[in-house]
């Protein structure tokens, strides 16, 4: 499949870019962060963008979504990137619309992708226990209770935690930490008795939240999926939201390098413009180079995605991984470039290091998904 986007596609990325350009520029996000917003997000705009199918964007038609598939999700969450837009495409758009529609039962189909669609409902997906990543190390215990389970644990850097009215839990039900067979996935109410959310501000100015589970119950009908055999389905859900956050990586590094070479035809020294230095044009084509590489890794995830879906992970984690470096390389040459100004708050560019920063941890950084490769490889 070439690597290039359909008409629709390129429709889709003008009509977004153009939208978050008026509607969720960078200045957006730092009203919110100034304001200590207490939801960290504007659910305003997510109405709108709702409106406009994005948070339907991988639900199908039957249940009121655009069916656009993952490369028009990931359409969305590079010019996102772009704007640093916050909102809850990630965890409820891409991860529990993918969870629902690929694991998800008939009725729990019914009753909720209508409303990820509208926009009426948020989720949040807990996996991760620890300071780094990892779906295998799952501890929190999801022990037999009657015809049920009672879920106990907590779970760090859940993203849009506080905020969720449904949360896709990954516990316990055999096995012991580290093992991949025994993990069972629970949709759970946010508001059920012993479930409690403490927001973290992440340094990128984003909502992230650590959950404690206390017997929380949950019933046969609360499970997504199999029992004991979730890993596979959790690892699907993953690569979806590891291409989204390539895809989100790609826009920041693309913007910063853009806003990087404007300032570059902008500023002068000794009479004469630093862009037309020779060592800072050097950096500058190559992380052109990088960029164009990554842009392409990305967009082959997300097609893959589309097109094989349960097969999708070696390239997923491949666009993970050098999305977040280079995305990573463009922030800091960014504030390089820029001098000292690049590194106080009144120029946006920092906005864009901080964000790459913690898109990159978010389900698992370089170094996780180079090992991952190496498994899948037989290594």
């Amino acid at each position: 499949m070439a690597l290039v986007l359909t008409e629709e596609q390129e429709m889709l990325r003008d009509s977004a870019r153009g939208f978050l350009d008026e509607k969720a520029p960078v200045s957006a996000l730092r009203k919110l962060r100034d304001t200590n917003d207490e939801n960290g997000f504007s659910r305003d705009l997510w109405k709108e963008m709702a409106e406009m199918g994005w948070a339907g964007i991988l639900v199908d038609e039957e249940h009121g979504g655009a069916d656009f598939g993952f490369v028009g999700a990931g359409v969305i969450a590079e010019e996102m990137g772009r704007t640093l837009t916050a909102s809850p495409f990630l965890s409820t758009s891409i991860l529990a619309a993918t969870a629902l529609t690929k694991i998800g039962a008939d009725a729990q189909k019914q009753e909720h992708l209508p409303k990820i669609a509208a926009g009426a409902s948020l989720f949040a997906l807990a996996v991760d226990e620890g300071r780094k990543h990892g779906p295998s190390k799952v501890a929190m215990s999801a022990e037999k209770s009657g015809n049920g389970f009672k879920l106990s644990g907590d779970k760090t850097f859940v993203a849009d935690g506080h905020v969720a009215d449904h949360i896709i839990v990954a516990a316990r039900t055999a096995g012991a930490a580290g093992e991949k067979a025994g993990l069972t996935l629970f949709l759970v109410d946010a508001k059920a008795k012993g479930v409690s959310a403490e927001r973290t501000i992440m340094v990128d100015s984003r909502n992230a939240a650590r959950l404690k589970f206390d017997n929380v119950e949950a019933t046969g009908d609360d499970i997504l999926g199999e029992v004991d055999g979730g890993y596979e389905a959790l690892e699907g859900v993953l690569n979806a939201g590891r291409a989204g956050l390539a895809a989100e990586m790609s826009g920041s590094a693309q913007q910063a390098f853009t806003m990087t070479i404007d300032y570059l035809k902008e500023r002068k020294q000794f009479g004469s413009e630093i862009g037309s230095f020779q060592a800072l044009q050097h950096r500058a084509a190559h992380l052109y180079s990088e960029i164009e590489l990554m842009k392409s890794a990305v967009l082959k995830s997300l097609q893959d995605l589309d097109a094989h879906y349960g097969m999708a992970g070696i390239i997923c984690s491949l666009a993970k991984a050098k999305a977040g470096e280079v995305a990573k390389l463009a922030s800091q040459e960014a504030v390089q470039m820029h001098g000292g100004i690049g590194m106080t708050d009144e120029y946006d560019i920092g906005f864009y290091m901080k964000r790459i920063r913690v898109a990159q941890e978010m389900f698992g950084d370089s170094a996780f998904h180079a090992d991952r490769l190496a498994q899948m490889r037989g290594y």
